[in-house]
């Protein structure tokens, strides 16, 4: 696969922030992406880490058949989970970094789900996380690998369907599906602030009203919005004279540092108001830009995932000590986990010498004890 044509990149990124503001153009989003990275399916899912739980939001070309199936039978059975759930918000990874190869065709999930639908790998996004579920966008592909330029292409996307959830909080649990977006900007996390090409502040939602009467980061200086710090200042303007075309891109748009001694480590990421992408929050029409303030959230980590990265557990080693809490006896987690009783022994031991405990019911203990 050869480098994207820019016009291609910009055009996909078009489509994930039109379908940020209206959940119904997600499908067509979800498509776009497939295709852009050369993939042969894509779904948009919420997978839960340490229950066989899968809410699927959006599809483009998976198999009807095998998606119920997996919902009913094999997601209790994929070997990525929960360790996939575990990587930081944002990681592009690929199905086989996560479960090497080897490890992935000795189990049941391999042979019957992977093998029939001549699926050789997949490549996901981590979008949201909560701390035992988290909210994925993966690729799939079938009969063949997946090349660097596949990943390059992805990870160019990847900062767009981040921002595209902070802009709508697109995700929400299948236990809540009152919404798939936030109608109203006072029902976002983050500070927004609708501002003019000279930085005239136009409309903040209440987070950010908040934020101009704390004065650290923001302030209001004769109607304009303005950054404490100089530099940040200076490089939020120089985005802002981009979006009324007068003057070249800057060298990139990622979040810009607000500041770093504040707990947190504030950022701005300054998106344009063009082309009606954000429906009414456009109005009224001087505002050229939406200004998003956040800091990233605490991490909420689960006991499992303590003890993962404390003691560098690989995926397979992760799934069999999750199975192991929730059942008694080898026997019974080697069929949930779709593994040879043999393999899960050989998992625990490898557990054990790496968490320094010498039976289950040690680990048991130094697990709970993470979560005081």
């Amino acid at each position: 696969m050869s480098e994207p044509d820019p016009a291609d990149v910009s055009a996909v990124i078009a489509r994930i922030y039109d379908a940020s503001v209206d959940p119904k153009l997600w499908p067509n989003a979800v498509e776009s992406i497939c295709l852009f990275v050369g993939g042969n399916q894509a779904l948009m899912y919420w997978h839960d880490a340490l229950k066989p739980e899968v809410d699927t939001l959006f599809r483009f070309n998976d198999d009807p058949y095998y998606s119920k199936i997996y919902q009913e039978q094999y997601a209790a059975l994929n070997p990525l989970f929960p360790a996939f759930a575990f990587q930081p918000v944002g990681s592009v990874m690929s199905a086989s970094d996560v479960v090497p190869d080897a490890e992935m065709e000795q189990t049941r999930f391999h042979r019957e789900w992977l093998v029939p639908q001549e699926m050789t790998d997949s490549l996901g996004v981590v979008l949201e996380k909560e701390a035992t579920r988290a909210a994925f966008l993966t690729v799939q592909w079938q009969g063949r690998p997946i090349d660097q330029a596949a990943r390059r292409r992805m990870a160019l996307l990847a900062p767009h369907l981040l921002r595209s959830v902070a802009i709508g909080r697109l995700f929400v649990s299948s236990r809540r599906r009152e919404a798939a977006l936030t109608k109203t900007l006072d029902q976002v996390e983050a500070g927004v602030f609708l501002v003019a090409e000279s930085g005239r502040l136009v409309l903040a939602n209440a987070r950010g009203q908040r934020m101009i009467e704390d004065g650290r980061l923001l302030r209001d200086v004769g109607g304009r919005l303005r950054a404490t710090s100089t530099v940040a200042d200076r490089a939020i303007f120089d985005h802002l004279r981009t979006m009324s075309g007068r003057v070249a891109a800057p060298a990139d748009d990622h979040a810009i540092p607000l500041s770093d001694t504040m707990d947190g480590c504030w950022t701005a990421t300054v998106l344009p108001l063009s082309d009606d992408r954000l429906g009414s929050m456009v109005e009224p029409r001087t505002a050229v830009a939406a200004i998003f303030v956040r800091s990233p959230l605490p991490a909420v980590v689960s006991p499992l995932e303590t003890l993962a990265r404390r003691h560098n557990l690989t995926a397979s080693e992760i799934r069999v000590v999750e199975a192991m809490l929730r059942l008694n006896g080898l026997d019974a987690i080697a069929d949930a986990v779709g593994i040879a009783r043999s393999t899960v022994k050989t998992h625990l031991n490898r557990v054990y010498r790496k968490s320094a405990t010498k039976n289950q019911a040690e680990l048991i203990r130094k697990i709970a004890g993470f979560s005081t």
